[in-house]
């Protein structure tokens, strides 16, 4: 049973996937033209942004937001400790320094009490930050108002890394509001896996800010505008038709999707918590959260590399997110990071599993997973 099963999405979507492939590859235009400029709009309507801007994968999507706010040498970001690398990679890409602030035990997402305590205890640092750059973890939003706060009191921007949480929403007043659109920019992925997925790499910017939009669409074509006329310096982070197309196809399924999630996800949640297992902790409520991987803290004393063998024995895919936090990978061991300086990121790390879930996952492989669980945490606990 694989931790995630991209091909039953094509018992579904498999001949209008086709068709929208083969009719970009009749038209004869590869590289953004219509059928990006179409999923460009529809995601801009689907997700509630005044822009959207498709680029060539998530990880750009960070870069080039990144590189819109102007954030270069001597500038500081701060960020989460527990994500994937391309978070603090775009950052120091750009040859800004990333700064690790912990996460909350419950949601794994960047806790706003550790940035104002890093903020309050650095004052001379602080004052070369220029953004937060939060990541919607597994498919639920961080603290975008308290987030949002310190950000505003600071003079400093919010960047929202929401690569795991298309389709995700946080409260705030009196409504919803998509992941990706409360901060200044909003960055997403549709690598294969993700909550919306394409058939390659891609990517999305959002922003209500009409100039940041401009900027983020010229530096996407090595900065030109028009085209061999350079005022800045750009990449190439163009989204390319096909992806565009098959988003497209996909994108009025994502809600459902979500929703399929979620069943699965509260399944999961009644039957593996009476085993001491840490479900997922739904910050706002499992009605704003996509469950893009559901994530477990095992038990106190329970071995998670022999657990992880009991189920593949069994024929049960699992995976561990994220085992190095980022403070402690070798690239940024000039930062002065040492092991046990961001407590909970390192706990998340070395003790928490991602079981298989997706959409189209039957009940039946569903207890299959449960009572591999129940038997392994017997076994090896």
């Amino acid at each position: 049973m694989p931790l995630l099963d991209l091909r039953a999405q094509l018992a579904e979507l498999g001949p209008a996937l086709e068709a929208a492939v083969l009719e970009v590859v009749r038209s004869g235009s590869y590289i953004l033209g219509p059928a990006v400029a179409a999923f460009e709009a529809a995601a801009a309507r689907h997700l509630g942004a005044r822009h959207a801007i498709g680029v060539s994968s998530g990880t750009d999507a960070l870069l080039v937001a990144l590189m819109a706010l102007g954030i270069g040498p001597g500038d500081r970001v701060i960020t989460t400790a527990y994500s994937f690398f391309a978070t603090a990679g775009a950052i120091a890409r750009l040859g800004a320094a990333p700064v690790f602030v912990d996460i909350d035990p419950r949601s794994y997402n960047l806790d706003p009490r550790g940035v104002d305590a890093w903020l309050d205890a650095h004052p001379a640092e602080a004052a070369t930050v220029r953004a937060l750059l939060p990541v919607h973890l597994y498919g639920q939003c961080a603290d975008l108002a308290a987030l949002g706060a310190i950000a505003r009191a600071r003079g400093i921007a919010v960047v929202e890394d929401a690569a795991q949480a298309f389709g995700a929403t946080a409260p705030l007043g009196d409504r919803a509001r998509a992941a990706g659109t409360v901060g200044a920019v909003g960055c997403f992925s549709f690598f294969p896996s993700k909550v919306l997925g394409g058939i390659g790499d891609g990517g999305l910017v959002v922003t209500d800010d009409d100039a940041l939009a401009a900027r983020v669409r010229t530096l996407r074509v090595h900065g030109a505008q028009p085209k061999h006329h350079h005022a800045l310096i750009g990449g190439n982070f163009r989204l390319d038709a096909i992806q565009a197309a098959a988003l497209a196809v996909k994108l009025p399924h994502a809600a459902r999707w979500a929703a399929a999630r979620r069943a699965v996800a509260a399944r999961y949640d009644a039957a593996l918590a009476p085993l001491g297992v840490t479900v997922p902790q739904p910050s706002w409520g499992a009605a704003h959260h996509v469950y893009a991987q559901y994530v477990v803290r095992l038990p106190a004393g329970v071995d998670r590399d022999r657990l992880a063998a009991h189920l593949a024995a069994r024929g049960i895919e699992t995976a561990v997110f994220y085992p190095v936090p980022l403070h402690l990978q070798a690239c940024f061991a000039h930062l002065g990071y040492r092991a046990g300086a961001l407590p909970e990121a390192e706990r998340a790390a070395s003790a928490t599993l991602a079981l298989p879930l997706y959409p189209e996952l039957p009940p039946a492989l569903q207890d299959r997973v449960i009572a591999a669980l129940a038997e392994g945490i017997d076994a090896v606990g």
